[in-house]
């Protein structure tokens, strides 16, 4: 809604949206999703991530596109290539952000891309192996 920024968002339970009657709070919550997910119980390969995003990112790209970018992406890696992590994430920043077109910021099949701040932490779980 264009009006609030994650710092300070988690205390501003009387906010509004600019120039109207409408409060944030209804979309705006300070409660976590969390999902635990033990590393130890299951063998990672090179290529098994955890994908950490802001909505810049999930706005505008579903969980399976995304999941579909990076099983595309990684095998194309060196396995050994210490940055390939850091190329999948920014693979996946270009492809919200789209291409600059005539009507704005386009991602596939001409859907808008992201106008937001993107993020992306592409995390191998491969080193969770060493746990057990």
């Amino acid at each position: 809604m264009a009006t609030i920024g994650v710092t300070r968002g988690l205390g501003d339970h009387d906010l509004k949206v600019h120039d109207s009657n409408i409060y944030i709070k209804p979309f705006l919550s300070s409660a976590p999703e969390v999902r635990i997910y033990d590393l130890s119980k299951y063998d990672h390969g090179a290529d098994d991530v955890l994908i950490l995003a802001t909505d810049g990112l999930w706005d505008v790209l579903s969980n399976e596109e995304v999941a579909e970018a990076i099983t595309q992406f990684l095998p194309n890696c060196d396995p050994d290539d210490p940055h390939r992590y850091t190329l999948a994430a920014q693979d996946l920043v270009m492809r919200a952000r789209g291409v600059l077109k005539d009507r704005g910021w386009r991602i596939s099949n001409d859907r808008l891309g992201s106008g937001d701040d993107i993020s992306v932490y592409v995390i191998p779980l491969i080193h969770g192996n060493k746990l057990s």
